[in-house]
C-alpha cells in the first residue's frame, strides 16, 4: 500500500485528476503516521496475530448541497453531491476491543473501549473525539459483544465545521471501519435492518441524530435533530453527477450530469457552523418547528402523514401552487389558532412557507441542470438565497455577502448551503475561468466537480 496508488485508485474511479498530487500528499500523511504507531497499540504484544490483518484504506468525501437547506429530516427533497475534498482513512483491526484514532494532522488521539464510552460522554462535551465515542456507544448497543477493536489514523483537507459535513464524514468514516473489523454486515441484526448503501446511510444517519433504525434502537447521538443528506452523498454519490432524495424514508429519486463546461467553486465563509451551544439550538429550533407543522397537520387530515414532505407530496403542492391549496390553507387555519410554546403563529407561517418552497425547487434544478440553463439555475439560487435569509432566518453577514460578491464577479448562480449559522457558499461558473474565479473571490475557495462516494481503495 503506497499513496501514490491509492491517489491513482481514487482517479481511476472517479476523482478530478487535478486533486490527484493533493490525496497522493493527504494519503502519505496518513501512512506515515499509521506507520508509525506505537508497538503498544498490538493487542497483548502478539505481532503475528495483527501481521496477519493487513491495513486497509478507505476515501470518505464531505458533501455539497446545492439546493433543499433544512428539509431532509422534515421528508422534504434536496439535490446533493460529494465534492472532492474528504477523509484518508487507514484502519486495522485489534482484538483488545480498543479504538485507537489518531487525527494525523493534529496529532490528537481518543483511545477508548466499549465500557467506557459512557464515562468518556459525560466527561467530554465538544470536539472531534466525542463524534468517535458517539460511533462506538451506538454500535456497541445495537451489535452487543462485537469486536469492535480497531487502530484507525485519519487526515482529512475537508474544512472543518464548514457546512461540507466534516463531522458526519468522521463519524461515517469510524463506522465503516468498526463494521467492516467487526463483521457486521454478517450479523442477523445487520441483516435484517441494512439491505443496501442508502439503509447504511440511513443508519449512519441514526447514530448521529440518535434515532431509532428499524430495531436498531437509538439513543442521544450527538444532540442535533438533522437529517440524511449528507450520508446520503456521502455513501451514494456519482462521480460529475448530482443526486436528488426524498426523505423519510429515503428514496433516490434521480440523477443529472453537471454540464461539463461548468464547474463549482466553493468557499468556507469563515465563520464555523459548529453543532454545539447556541448555534445547536438554533438549528434544532428549526427542526422542531417542522415537527410541529406535521402534528398540526395530521389534527387536520384524514391521513396520518409520516412527515411533513409527505404530506404535503400527497397532496400535489408544488411552488407553483402552494399559494392556491386548500390544504395548505387549512394547515394554515390551524397554525394561526394553535398556541405553541415558544413558537408564535407568525413564526409557524413562515417555517411552513420556506419548507414548501425549497422542498418544490429540487425539481426546477434537476431540469435546470439537464439543460445547462443558467439563467434559471441563477434564479433558482437567488430566490434560495432571498429564502434562507428572510424566512429561514439561518444566514450570517458573510454567507450573505459572498453570494453577491460571487456574482459581481461573474458567477452565474450562487448560495450558502449546509445547516447555516455559518457554513460555506458554493458559486457556478464556466470550467476554463473557474481557479481564476476562485482565486478572485475568496483565499480559501477551491473548485469541486462532483465526485465519487465513500470508497474502500
Amino acid at each position: 500500500m503506497n499513496s501514490a496508488a491509492l491517489a491513482a485508485s481514487l482517479v481511476e474511479r472517479g476523482l478530478d485528476p487535478s486533486e490527484r498530487s493533493a490525496k497522493e500528499a493527504l494519503f502519505d500523511h496518513t501512512l506515515a503516521r499509521f506507520s508509525n504507531m506505537p508497538s503498544s497499540s498490538v493487542p497483548n504484544g502478539n505481532d503475528s496475530a495483527m501481521a496477519s490483518d493487513e491495513p486497509r484504506a478507505w476515501w470518505v468525501p464531505g458533501r455539497l448541497e446545492v439546493f433543499g437547506t433544512h428539509t431532509d429530516y422534515a421528508g422534504g427533497r434536496t439535490l446533493v453531491c460529494a465534492v472532492p475534498r474528504g477523509f484518508a482513512v487507514i484502519a486495522r483491526p485489534r482484538s483488545d476491543g480498543v479504538l485507537h484514532v489518531i487525527d494525523a494532522r493534529r496529532d490528537q488521539d481518543v483511545v477508548l473501549r466499549a465500557s467506557d464510552v459512557e464515562r468518556f460522554l459525560q466527561s467530554s462535551s465538544a470536539g472531534w473525539r466525542r463524534y468517535v465515542a458517539v460511533v462506538m456507544r451506538r454500535l456497541a448497543r445495537n451489535f452487543p459483544e462485537a469486536p469492535l477493536g480497531a487502530d484507525l489514523v485519519f487526515a482529512s483537507d475537508l474544512p472543518r465545521a464548514s457546512g461540507m459535513s466534516s463531522s458526519s464524514a468522521l463519524m461515517v468514516a469510524v463506522a465503516t471501519v468498526l463494521v467492516t473489523v467487526g463483521g457486521l454486515g454478517g450479523r442477523v441484526e445487520w441483516r435484517d435492518n441494512i439491505r443496501s448503501s442508502r439503509d447504511e446511510a440511513g443508519y449512519y444517519a441514526c447514530i448521529e441524530n440518535g434515532l431509532s433504525f428499524g430495531t436498531l434502537s437509538g439513543d442521544g447521538g450527538v444532540g442535533t435533530h438533522g437529517g440524511s443528506e449528507d450520508h446520503a452523498a456521502i455513501l451514494t454519490a456519482r462521480p460529475g453527477q448530482l443526486s436528488a432524495f426524498a426523505f423519510v424514508p429515503m428514496v433516490a429519486l434521480e440523477s443529472v450530469a453537471l454540464p461539463t463546461e461548468w464547474r463549482f467553486v466553493v468557499t468556507p465563509s469563515g465563520v464555523p457552523a459548529q453543532k454545539a451551544g447556541t448555534a445547536r439550538e438554533a438549528y434544532n429550533r428549526l427542526s422542531e418547528g417542522t415537527r410541529i407543522l406535521l402534528d398540526l397537520w395530521n389534527q387536520q387530515s384524514e391521513r396520518i402523514a409520516s412527515s411533513l414532505g409527505s404530506a404535503l407530496i400527497a397532496e400535489g403542492i408544488t411552488l407553483e401552487s402552494v399559494r392556491s391549496s386548500p390544504a395548505v390553507d387549512r394547515l394554515r387555519a390551524s397554525v394561526r389558532q394553535a398556541s405553541v410554546p415558544r413558537w408564535s403563529p407568525g413564526e409557524l407561517e413562515t417555517r411552513l412557507e420556506h419548507f414548501i418552497r425549497e422542498d418544490a425547487r429540487i425539481a426546477g434544478a434537476v431540469t435546470a441542470f439537464a439543460a445547462a440553463d443558467a439563467v434559471g439555475l441563477g434564479q433558482l439560487a437567488a430566490d434560495s438565497q432571498h429564502d434562507a435569509e428572510t424566512l429561514l432566518g439561518n444566514q450570517i453577514p458573510e454567507t450573505t455577502a459572498l453570494p453577491r460578491t460571487a456574482r459581481t464577479l461573474g458567477a452565474f448562480a450562487a448560495r450558502s448551503f449546509g445547516a447555516g449559522f455559518g457554513g460555506s457558499v458554493w458559486a457556478l461558473v464556466e470550467r476554463e475561468r473557474a481557479e481564476e474565479f476562485a482565486g478572485r473571490w475568496s483565499s480559501e475557495a477551491f473548485v469541486a466537480a462532483p465526485g465519487p462516494p465513500l470508497l474502500e481503495l
